[in-house]
């Protein structure tokens, strides 16, 4: 008798990271009723999850089905950044991969004493060693991709013979790169990873490195790597098909599940209260992300730009950003005070928020997880892409879905208050040029929507996936 299906889901300790792969451990279980899932992050990561480690390691409402175990980085504490000296994050991630892959090693084993074998170890993209530890326990592996396939795509093709004319035009934004299957890549739109990391004194410039060992990784895998992608066949065809070395399953987008949003805040009722007074399409929903460092002109010139439009906003800015509202004060300041306009707030429910009927445009840093859920939402966006993946994201979101457009940023790098303005006048005015982004938005709504349902796409490929057929799925 086959053992029950039980898939050891481990990601790296980043919220934009944990999130889309606790959802795919939750979506395994749903497809599959009969399988069992452990979902890893770090130690750190797991208490900030679950802070009163009250029944840490239950996912809730799946019968046990779900653990939450945590595996140890070797530090105890996680990366906390203290400076822009590139040495100690290098440091950690040395450590994270060292200690990582022993102490996956164990938890493998414990979960088989448990008499929970595990039988398949699927990873995201900053764990090429989680391959190493499966084939190492005699488990196939999956990578979990968390971004676009056309990133897939541009790294794949990067670092099959296309590294030299990146690194020979690295610097010249509007260079056009011409990798197999894609549309040409300006330079500005590929990851930062490949263009301002590849130098040892980059302070991600071990992402880069491993990166690059991922891909190593996936080239060993026999006879080809299985790659699930947080993406549809409908949104990226051609993206898809200029990966075809690896088994590259389009199974999104993994959208969260109802119990998430107590998962790292408390949710409230204040702004969607706000939301309901509001007419429909009227709102700018503005978030940017839980890493975006903001300093005082930027929050200025985005607060001004967005009062300038006239336009009802919600706009997202974390505790220690929002400090800066009140001269440093933010101890003692309302957190859901309204503005003149709109209202602030330090963190809020994002697919509740999208999925209301007042909102009418999202102002993104082009997170992967915020694009997805702004396109399964039907929302135009104003993208303000910074680093990694948010570039080429921004170029899907403009160029090739035509769902939104890309705010332009000064030689300063300060988005300025007339160009919010701008940007979102040209996303949300009415009128039959000015629609299109609206238009386009509801059409790949309504693709998105069919590819997750009952025999759409994606849910061929995930249960494909749970069958353990992925060479031969239909896409």
């Amino acid at each position: 008798m086959s053992p029950q299906p039980h898939f050891l889901v481990l990601t790296f300790p980043l919220q934009g990271h944990i999130a889309p792969a606790l959802r795919l451990a939750r979506r395994l279980l749903a497809t599959a009723p009969d399988a069992l899932a452990t979902f890893s992050t770090t130690e750190a990561a797991h208490r900030r999850m679950f802070p009163a480690d009250a029944d840490a390691a239950d996912g809730g409402g799946d019968g046990g089905r779900l653990e939450l175990l945590p595996f140890s980085d070797g530090t105890g504490t996680g990366y906390v950044r203290s400076s822009t000296d590139p040495a100690a994050f290098t440091d950690y991630m040395a450590s994270f991969q060292a200690a990582g892959a022993r102490s996956v090693g164990e938890l493998v084993d414990a979960l088989a004493a448990r008499g929970r074998p595990v039988t398949r170890v699927v990873y995201t993209m900053l764990l090429p060693w989680a391959a190493d530890v499966a084939r190492d326990k005699g488990l196939p592996s999956a990578l979990y991709w968390i971004q676009p396939a056309a990133v897939l795509a541009v790294y794949y093709h990067y670092f099959h013979g296309h590294a030299a004319v990146v690194a020979d035009h690295r610097h010249d934004p509007s260079f056009l790169v011409r990798f197999p299957g894609l549309p040409p890549q300006a330079v500005r739109d590929l990851p930062s990873f490949l263009t301002d990391s590849t130098d040892p004194s980059d302070f991600f410039h071990s992402v880069y490195t491993t990166v690059r060992d991922l891909f190593d990784t996936l080239d060993r895998e026999t006879p080809r790597a299985t790659v699930l992608v947080n993406t549809c066949q409908e949104l990226e065809e051609g993206a898809l098909a200029a990966v075809a070395a690896y088994d590259a399953l389009p199974i999104g987008p993994v959208l969260p599940s109802g119990d998430e949003a107590g998962l790292f805040k408390q949710d409230g009722a204040k702004y969607m209260e706000w939301l309901d007074d509001k007419p429909a399409d009227s709102v700018v929903y503005v978030a940017f992300g839980s890493l975006a460092r903001m300093e005082r002109e930027q929050l200025d010139e985005l607060l001004l730009g967005l009062e300038d439009t006239g336009r009802p906003y919600l706009c997202v800015v974390r505790k220690d950003i929002k400090a800066e509202l009140a001269d440093g004060e933010a101890t003692e300041t309302e957190m859901d005070a309204p503005l003149k306009n709109g209202m602030v707030v330090e963190w809020c429910d994002q697919v509740r928020v999208l999925s209301h009927a007042a909102v009418g445009c999202f102002v993104t840093h082009c997170g992967w997880n915020s694009v997805m859920e702004s396109v399964a939402c039907g929302v135009p966006m104003v993208c303000v892409p910074k680093m990694s993946d948010q570039r080429m994201n921004a170029w899907l979101v403009e160029c090739e879905w035509r769902v939104g457009a890309r705010a332009e940023v000064g030689g300063d790098g300060v988005l300025r208050a007339a160009e919010v303005r701008r940007r979102v006048e040209e996303v949300m005015r009415e009128g039959e040029a000015a629609g299109g982004a609206r238009r386009a938005a509801s059409e790949w709504k309504r693709a998105v929507v069919e590819a997750l349902g009952e025999g759409g796409s994606s849910d061929r490929n995930l249960r494909a996936f749970l069958e353990g057929n992925t060479s031969g799925v239909s896409l």
